[in-house]
Parts: structure tokens; C-alpha cells; sequence
């Protein structure tokens, strides 16, 4: 299994920063979580030394993507990074984005197994630029099926949530083919979050890829609780 990137998360509230590392787990329970919250006292502000540990700690060579919660706190960031003896060697970035919103999505897509550019896509609310387990210079092949298209009901009573849109964005990440749900790119956590759908309506899934079909059934099987 692929190690995951890691994530630090640097808010001016320990809490604040805890908090987000809790709802996180929630949905990516093998990522590495870091909050580096607070002063080193315990009081409101940020900490070179925190966010540096918390890069480190949250380094298992896939790279390390760090979030902030206001303009000093990246600025922080930026500056512990800066001051690293050696950097991850899959890389660090530092990303200003909503810390929870953008911080919880750019778990789930590390939970999926996506690289730190990835990672950083999903935390921004972009969609991937290709297909997970697809290749830009892959030999040629017999044609894939074409389009792939189906409808369900969605069952879940509190309609399509944070974690169940994670369940999808994970299972959408498993095959070879681009998967929409109403339009919205599955892979981008905060676009499904964002079609706020509620309980027994009828959700469109369309997928375009060599596992098409497979990730059709597989996502309508989901959205119909029979997952």
C-alpha cells in the first residue's frame, strides 16, 4: 500500500487546529494528521518550532502539504520551511485554502493514495487533470467502451454529507475512468459536498474510461446504500 502525504495543519488555536485534525481522521484515518496550533506556550499565535516538528512528523516520503488558517500563519509556514535542514524528499508546500474545508478534502484525496500535487488540487477544490491509474504516454489499446451512465436514488437520510461524499470521492478514485456525480467532478471532495443533495433524490453518475462500467455500479451501488 502506498504511504499517504502528509498533512500539518497551522492555526493561531491549538484547538482550532486539533479540531480539524479530529474531523480529518474522521475520513482519512491512515494519513498522517499534524496539528501545529498555538504558541509554545499554549497561547494565540503561531510557532516556527511547532510547524517545523509537525513536518517532520507528518514526513513518511510522499511529501508534506501544510495548511494555514490566516495570512501569518502561512507566512509562518513559509518561513519554517525555509528554515528546514532537509526538506521531505517527496516535497513540502504550504497552501493558503480554507483550513477546514480545504484541509479535510485534501485528506480524503490523500486517503485515495493521490501524489502532493494531487493533494493540493483537491485541498483547492480542483479537479484532477486526469483519471486515477491513467497514464499520458500509454501504448496504444483497443478502444475503451464508450460513456458509461446511470441513475440512482441516494438512500443516506442525511443526504450526501461530508463522510459519505468521502466514501465516494475514495471508491471514485479506485478505477480508471473519470466519474461525475450530477456534473461534478468525483474526485474533487468540496464540488460533490457542494451539490448539496438530500435524501431520495435522483443523482446522475457518468463515468468515461476504461473501468466505466465498473465505476458506475460501483458508485450507484454506494449512493443506494447497498455499500
Amino acid at each position: 500500500m502506498t504511504v499517504p502525504v502528509g498533512l500539518v495543519f497551522v492555526s493561531h488555536s491549538g484547538r482550532i487546529a486539533d479540531g480539524v485534525v479530529e474531523l480529518a481522521a474522521q475520513m482519512a484515518p491512515t494519513v498522517p494528521l499534524i496539528a501545529a496550533g498555538g504558541t509554545d506556550d499554549g497561547g494565540i499565535g503561531t510557532s516556527y518550532d511547532k510547524v517545523l516538528a509537525a513536518i517532520g512528523a507528518a514526513d513518511r516520503g510522499q511529501g508534506v502539504l501544510v495548511i494555514g488558517d490566516l495570512g501569518s500563519a502561512i507566512l509562518t509556514a513559509e518561513t519554517a520551511v525555509d528554515l528546514l535542514d532537509e526538506p521531505p524528499a517527496g516535497g513540502v508546500r504550504v497552501l493558503d485554502v480554507p483550513i477546514v474545508e480545504g484541509g479535510v478534502a485534501a485528506a480524503v484525496a490523500a486517503e485515495s493514495g493521490a501524489d502532493l500535487d494531487a493533494v493540493a488540487r483537491a485541498a483547492s477544490g480542483d479537479a484532477a487533470p486526469q483519471a486515477a491509474g491513467s497514464a499520458p504516454d500509454a501504448p496504444d489499446l483497443p478502444a475503451a467502451p464508450g460513456p458509461q451512465e446511470a441513475t440512482a436514488v441516494l438512500a443516506d437520510p442525511e443526504g450526501l454529507h461530508a463522510r459519505p461524499a468521502a466514501a465516494l470521492v475514495r471508491l471514485a478514485a479506485r478505477f480508471d475512468a473519470r466519474v461525475t456525480v450530477n456534473g461534478a467532478d468525483a474526485s474533487s471532495l468540496l464540488r460533490v459536498i457542494a451539490l448539496g443533495l438530500r435524501s431520495g433524490e435522483r443523482v446522475t453518475v457518468r463515468a468515461d474510461g476504461p473501468d466505466a462500467a465498473a465505476a458506475v455500479e460501483a458508485v450507484v451501488d454506494l449512493l443506494e446504500g447497498g455499500a
